[in-house]
């Protein structure tokens, strides 16, 4: 029988550690709702080359990130409003309910395991 109630708690856990996480590497652009990597401060006044392509190399590393996170958010954010559907937690290609050991380790899963390539 699947718990909403628990799946729905795990969903805000996972939410709130990935607005942390997307925070600590950069800010949420307002007018297009999309994360932007915002690059490391500079200590010092003048910075080197050296310290240029370091904070460059930094910037790219943080831009990665959010473009694996982003999606995983949209994911989590897009199974709590559906949760209270009935929809919720039936495979998005064959309507048929998702394994419940599926939603356990993925709740915001939108295949069941048939599909889980598609």
């Amino acid at each position: 029988m699947l718990d909403k109630k628990k799946i729905k708690e795990k969903l805000e856990a996972e939410r709130d550690v990935l607005l942390a996480q997307l925070g600590d590497m950069g800010k949420l652009n307002p007018e297009t709702g999309e994360w932007e990597a915002t690059p490391e401060e500079i200590d010092t006044p003048e910075a080197d080359q050296n310290e240029m392509a370091d904070r460059f190399e930094d910037f790219e590393e943080r831009s990665s990130m959010i473009r694996t996170l982003e999606p995983r958010l949209n994911d989590i954010l897009r199974a709590l409003k559906a949760i209270n559907k009935e929809s919720f937690g039936k495979c998005e290609v064959c309507k048929k309910p998702i394994e419940d050991e599926r939603l356990e380790a993925n709740p915001a899963a939108r295949t069941c395991k048939k599909h889980l390539e598609s």
